[in-house]
């Protein structure tokens, strides 16, 4: 597990201060949401995000109300670019609906991420939904993520079939669950003769060892989320020893949240892959007057007095999707354990 910040916890009463849980109805189901719910809370250095999702206990969304406490208390720093390249996110959705999704990002996309292994599809759905982003888009990158929901066999098998589709993968995200499975899955990729470079996700932000991965060989670059590895210094530390090239994705964040993935990405040193952090395009209501939806292929970064800070919440909107009653509670009850964690 990555340890925890140095930095000072502040006391939860103040995080709860200002805090505010909300609800964002979503377009289409996305990693089996379609309601996303976050903590906003706020600090003398901006706005923040705590958005575990509600299978997690306390210890791994410590990481997450980590990840909330350096941007609202600390900052999320000085950014080394101003833009950054974003990738175009296609959900486990029909091929008939592709091209919907995709008109949500406009044009110029220079990536998609595109969803696999959903439970209760087939791989022929897999193909034919690949297939169908390559033909509206014959020149941008494609790559795939399975979520880990594949077995070795069925993710060479599966491979085989999708990368004939997409006349090529940039790369497939965390095909198998599991560290050592991705090390056999390379080995097994190689013997059928598929170049398929391989990304892990889970297989770092879940890890005991975040590390292993790079020092098993098991993958050819990392997938990188700032909450749920507890902070945008904390992801560019764990990026830094891998020693791999890093890929920054959204874990589903609200405009407020995504911040920190596109701090993480402004700062990395090099950024050889566009980012997934396109998902504000997948909620069907937002908290701020200007969302973070990329234009052209590419993502602004927010910054204030030239250090990176989310866009303030508007009110209303706040008041709009704002929980109430036993759900809020359950919210704030989540804060306070997390961060029972962190305090300790």
């Amino acid at each position: 597990m990555i340890s925890m910040p140095l930095q000072p916890v502040p006391e939860v009463d103040e995080i709860l201060s200002t805090a505010e849980a909300v609800a964002l109805p979503m377009r289409t189901r996305f990693r089996g949401q379609t309601v996303r719910e976050a903590v906003i809370f706020q600090g003398p250095a901006g706005w923040a995000e705590f958005a575990p999702f509600s299978e997690y206990g306390p210890d791994e969304s410590a990481q997450w109300l980590a990840s909330g406490i350096q941007a609202a208390f600390q900052g999320l720093g000085a950014p080394l670019r101003t833009a950054v390249p974003v990738n175009a996110t296609i959900p486990a959705v029909s091929p008939s609906r592709v091209e919907a999704v995709l008109a949500r990002y406009g044009e110029a996309v220079p990536a998609v991420k595109i969803k696999v292994a959903e439970p209760g599809q087939s791989r022929q759905d897999d193909v034919d939904r690949v297939a169908e982003v390559r033909r509206l888009l014959p020149r941008a990158a494609l790559r795939v993520d399975a979520n880990g929901g594949w077995s070795i066999p069925e993710a060479v098998a599966a491979l085989g079939d999708i990368t004939q589709a997409a006349g090529g993968l940039e790369y497939a995200e965390q095909p198998v669950a599991g560290v050592e499975p991705l090390a056999r899955l390379r080995e097994q990729l190689a013997t059928a003769g598929l170049e398929v470079p391989i990304a892990a996700d889970e297989a770092v932000r879940k890890a005991e060892d975040p590390l292993r991965v790079a020092q098993l060989g098991a993958a050819n670059l990392i997938v990188v989320k700032a909450p749920p590895l507890g902070g945008v210094d904390r992801a560019l530390d764990l990026v830094r020893q891998a020693g791999l090239p890093a890929v920054v994705s959204s874990a589903l964040d609200t405009s407020v949240g995504l911040t920190a993935g596109l701090a993480l990405a402004a700062r990395l040193p090099q950024l050889p892959f566009a980012c997934g952090l396109g998902t504000v395009t997948l909620f069907d209501g937002e908290l701020v007057d200007e969302p973070l939806v990329p234009v052209s292929g590419t993502l602004d970064v927010p910054t204030q007095s030239g250090q990176i800070c989310a866009p303030a919440p508007v009110p209303e909107l706040m008041q709009r999707h704002r929980i109430t009653g036993p759900r809020r509670r359950w919210w704030f009850d989540r804060v306070r354990a997390a961060h029972q964690v962190l305090a300790s």
